[in-house]
């Protein structure tokens, strides 16, 4: 598709010219894009290639997009956003609303050209300097033109002035088609940080980093996440993306469970304070970005996840994979899953008032449904859905499905295949038809609108044509109060110019950098070696990574590096290769890996395919596993049991624990620094006695470990869940109670238990302490 962002201002200028009054209007274009700002009105913005006309009533502009030479209800600015949303949604064919259902699989930009991402351009794999990288993909117009496709799901980005571009010309193509409905782009977060990256305080960079939600909620400081969704929002709608796919508010009461590090931790009210943050400060604009209700130009939609909490799947085992389709509940506290979404996430301090759309999990919640008693996908469940998240907690915002829940199971333990749990031999039109029932609006990770029109013909079966429709307007009205909202159907373009400006500005990566200061948590500090200061002598040793998969199942080569930036580390002190000249050593790992809880080559073996996940890196064997798998079934075993009583597990990272008993016999007594990035709890007690100071982070950049260690910041950050005391602790633990383990006690006295830090004083014993041990 040709770029359809040519410079024309000469004839747009013209064109505008003719339209309006001076005293009326203020207008420049930006390319071919015309921005009109009405005087004590709405900003608007419009394609001369799109093909619509602009309408002056009453002194104002606004946008004919739907082309028929008259201001209609949900073309007019000035009107409430449910009575515009409303009268599109009855305009609308049931093709129409069945695409505006859809939420894409993941777009590249630009597409890839070969693997899960891949796309094309004009028939052939995208070639840099032969496609323009910011130019729509032959799949991405036809998703939009062909099946209505309206939300789509952006992933990576060439650059941000390259994201801006590729939004204009889709929103050029939304504008011009159909009812002129524009694209609501989406994100998942991409806040993370590059660690080896250096930070300068005055520069800017491709946008702000921040630690894990996991390091937001050490700091124990809902402003700290509340200011990184105030960044975060400006950032994402100057990259055209209007939708936040998060955050994720999960309470992860199961410590093994691979998805723990999106979490905000295992306290619900911790949890629930973090989400009703991150949501507000996302959702709200202020001053002239302010459209009505906190609602406006720098507002993101918050798509909060996962209802009813995902984060008690059984022995730790994640739905994404068959092997891990259940969530169970052994201490009976379903109930306290959801006070994250309920006291948090949908009860907002700011005026936005609740988080605009929710995203069930994959998780089949065992035996919760106490209603029609169904153990289906929580999307499938209408006690899930339409009884509990509707009615009894009043939610009238999108519910979008999980991504792939519709598809097929191929098996057990990939990654990419589809998740129908429990709907597994019904067919794509009954699954999107139970879906729309228990009360669902959209579905993740789907292109093609004719499974909804299959299901669409269903419900007419069954309830009528009448009814049906009323259905689907019903969903289509939700779906649209968020584009609305945001000011898109005035304006969805941007300039290229301003983009480059606010993403990664000096203030917003100063903002996020101190976030990592704040994040990061000693839990040991033996004789006060830290902080290290002076020009000291320092020992790094290298980290032998052996080649394995990551969680999505992608492999990652061997190799034997430095597990930090050294030329970092040299600004701070001197880096020596010798143990015996350092004063001392600064050893980098991470926590232990252990896989899905599933494993092909036990199945080989005549076993039943599960194995034990572990939070520690010696071998592990699950003498203390449950003999009886709570739950259990799935049309591709022929049993129900998956206990994994007795069988041994392996880490990936071993090494890491090697590392530091190495360097500890090299250093002989002299001071030993564990660094640890941390993503799920691990099992302290293999090293923590050779450590001299241990400090945890939560993916920050090494140069932020390094100002604590240094001494340039003093640690403030706070444990957000439990350290376990052993592997028998982590058994013996309900997956569904929060706070319920034996935890580490180490050689100073310290239990690494939930709220647990230090500072360079000792133990932090401050109100935040004991603020969320509700």
């Amino acid at each position: 598709m040709k770029n359809i962002t040519t410079n024309i201002a000469a004839v747009i200028l013209l064109t505008a010219s003719t339209l309006f009054s001076q005293e009326n209007y203020s207008k420049h274009a930006i390319g071919n894009i015309i921005i009109i700002e009405n005087e004590g009105g709405a900003t608007v913005g419009y394609s001369t290639d799109s093909g619509i006309k602009i309408l002056n009533v009453d002194d104002q502009a606004f946008k004919d997009l739907n082309r028929n030479d008259k201001l209609d209800k949900y073309e007019d600015w000035r009107l409430p956003v449910d009575e515009r949303a409303k009268d599109l949604a009855s305009q609308m064919t049931i093709d129409q609303i069945a695409g505006l259902m859809l939420y894409s699989r993941h777009q590249s930009i630009p597409a890839r050209a070969g693997g899960y991402f891949a796309g094309t351009y004009n028939g052939k794999p995208y070639a840099e300097g032969e496609v323009n990288p910011s130019d729509l993909s032959d799949q991405q117009v036809e998703f939009m033109v062909k099946d209505n496709l309206r939300h789509v799901l952006v992933t990576t980005i060439a650059s941000p002035v390259v994201a801006a571009e590729w939004n204009n010309n889709m929103q050029v193509l939304a504008e011009g088609i159909g009812l002129g409905i524009p694209a609501n782009n989406s994100s998942d977060p991409r806040n993370g940080t590059v660690s080896s990256a250096e930070y300068n305080a005055g520069a800017g960079g491709q946008i702000s980093m921040w630690p894990s939600s996991l390091g937001l909620a050490a700091t124990f400081d809902p402003a700290v996440t509340e200011r990184f969704g105030q960044v975060a929002s400006q950032e994402y709608r100057a990259l055209g993306i209007a939708t936040a796919l998060s955050p994720q508010v999960d309470i992860a009461t199961e410590p093994r469970w691979a998805r723990f590090n999106g979490t905000f931790g295992e306290n619900p009210w911790l949890s629930a304070a973090m989400a009703e943050a991150y949501c507000s400060g996302f959702q709200t604009s202020t001053g002239r970005a302010e459209i009505k209700d906190g609602w406006g130009f720098h507002s993101v939609n918050a798509m909060v996840k996962h209802w009813p909490g995902g984060g008690s799947g059984e022995a730790g085992r994640d739905a994404h994979y068959g092997a891990g389709k259940f969530a169970v509940y052994p201490g009976g506290k379903f109930e306290t899953h959801l006070i994250p979404f309920t006291e948090g996430a949908f009860k907002l301090k700011s005026s936005t008032k609740m988080a605009s759309a929710v995203m069930p999990y994959y998780t089949i919640s065992w035996n919760q449904d106490t209603k029609n008693k169904e153990n289906v996908g929580n999307a499938y469940n209408t006690y899930i859905i339409n009884d509990l998240l509707r009615k009894k907690y009043g939610y009238d915002g999108v519910a979008c499905t999980d991504w792939g829940v519709t598809g097929n199971e191929t098996a057990l333990n990939t990654f990419i295949g589809g998740k129908s749990w429990g709907m597994e031999k019904k067919s794509l039109a009954e699954r999107h038809y139970k879906v729309l029932m228990a009360g669902g609006d959209q579905f993740g990770g789907n292109n093609d609108a004719d499974p909804i029109l299959d299901a669409y013909e269903m419900g007419v079966q069954e309830h009528g044509e009448k009814w049906m429709r009323e259905r689907m307007e019903q969903s289509a009205v939700r779906l649209l109060r968020n584009i609305f909202r945001v000011g898109l159907f005035e304006n969805p373009y941007l300039d290229p110019t301003d983009t480059k400006s606010i993403v990664g500005k000096p203030e917003f990566m100063q903002a996020g950098y101190e976030a990592q200061l704040k994040s990061q948590v000693l839990l040991k500090n033996k004789g006060n070696v830290l902080p290290l200061k002076g020009k000291k002598t320092v020992y790094v040793p290298k980290k032998f990574t052996p080649a394995g998969r990551n969680f999505l199942g992608m492999p990652i080569p061997e190799t034997l590096d430095y597990p930090v930036n050294l030329d970092i580390v040299k600004k701070y002190y001197n880096v020596t290769d010798n143990p015996a000249e350092a004063d001392a050593a600064l050893v980098f790992i991470e926590s232990p890996k252990s896989g899905i809880g599933y494993d092909s080559a036990d199945v080989r073996n005549g076993g039943n395919g599960y194995v034990p996940i572990s939070l520690q890196y010696k071998d592990y064997t699950a003498t203390d596993a449950r003999a009886t798998s709570i739950a259990g079934g799935d049309p591709l075993e022929s049993f129900v049991n998956r206990s994994y009583k007795g069988k041994t597990v392996k880490t990936t990272n071993k090494t890491d624990l090697d590392m530091v008993t190495e360097t500890a016999m090299k250093m002989k007594g002299k001071p030993i620094i564990v660094c640890v990035t941390v993503s799920n709890p691990m099992v302290f007690s293999e090293f923590e006695s050779q450590a001299s100071a241990i400090l945890v982070n939560f993916q920050v950049q090494d140069q932020a470990i390094l100002d604590v260690i240094s001494g340039k910041a003093e640690p403030s950050g706070l444990l957000p869940m439990q350290m376990p005391a052993s592997m028998s602790e982590v058994e013996k633990q309900a997956e569904d109670v929060p706070q319920d383990m034996k935890c580490h006690k180490d050689s100073e006295g310290h239990s690494y238990d939930f709220g647990f830090g230090m500072n360079w004083k000792g133990v932090i014993k401050d109100e935040r302490v004991t603020k969320y041990k509700k």
